[in-house]
Parts: C-alpha cells; structure tokens; sequence
C-alpha cells in the first residue's frame, strides 16, 4: 500500500506524463508539417530521443525518469524529496515568448496546442495544491 507521500509524487508524475504526451503529440504535428510524415513508431520513438527537434523535452523526460526511479526506491519516500520534485516542476515550466529553449518551446506550444493548455493546467492545479516548504 503506498504511503501518502508516495501518493503525492505518483499524482505528480501522472499529471507531468499527460503533460509529457500532449507536448510530444503536439510537436509531432508539427514537424509533419514540417518535416513531412513520420514512417513508423520506431522511427517517431528514435526521433523523441535523438532528434535535435524534440531535444527540448529531454529535461521533462529526465524528471520523470528521476521520479519513477524515487517511486522504485526500497528507501521510504521523504516529504522533503516530494518538494524537491515539485520545486523542479515549478522550475521547468516556465513559460517564456521571449526565452530559448524549453520556455519558448512550451509557450509555443501552450499556443497553437488545446490539449497541451488543458495538461498544463492539471499540472499547475496538482502543484499549486502542494505547496513547497
């Protein structure tokens, strides 16, 4: 049975991997319609991980990683390490029209995106309601 910490960092990862998806689904569209069609799931897989396209989405990749790996650990998951993950998350969604690289990416995205505004707003609720300390 998970402990309520425990809780709090998988209501976190849950909402950062729908966020994750509606950013890699929205700038799949684009760089089709960019780029033209991607040919095959593992071509669209090799390009999410190598691709300087989607580079920008490595940092939130690596935060859910990291999360997973804190919900995998033996080690009872601390308060203060649920803070750390939601004062990473506060750090790596800022929105910026005038900043470069994953700022001015998901303003552009939160733009043209209805999906990615309605993940967005799920990850702000879930980090508003867990305020660090």
């Amino acid at each position: 049975m998970a402990t309520a910490v425990q809780q709090r960092l998988q209501e976190l990862r849950n909402v950062l991997l729908k966020l994750h998806k509606a950013l890699v689904d929205s700038d799949r569209v684009t760089y089709e319609a960019t780029m033209g069609a991607i040919r095959s799931p593992n071509h669209f897989l090799q390009l999410v991980t190598s691709d300087p396209w989607f580079a920008w989405l490595q940092p939130m990749s690596q935060l859910i990683v990291a999360m997973d790996e804190a919900l995998d650990e033996k080690e009872p998951l601390t308060s203060a390490a649920v803070d750390g993950f939601l004062r990473q998350t506060r750090l790596l969604l800022v929105v910026s029209e005038e900043g470069e690289g994953m700022s001015r990416h998901y303003f552009e995205a939160l733009q043209r995106d209805p999906d990615v505004v309605l993940a967005h707003a799920e990850v702000v609720k879930t980090i508003g309601s867990r305020k660090a300390k």
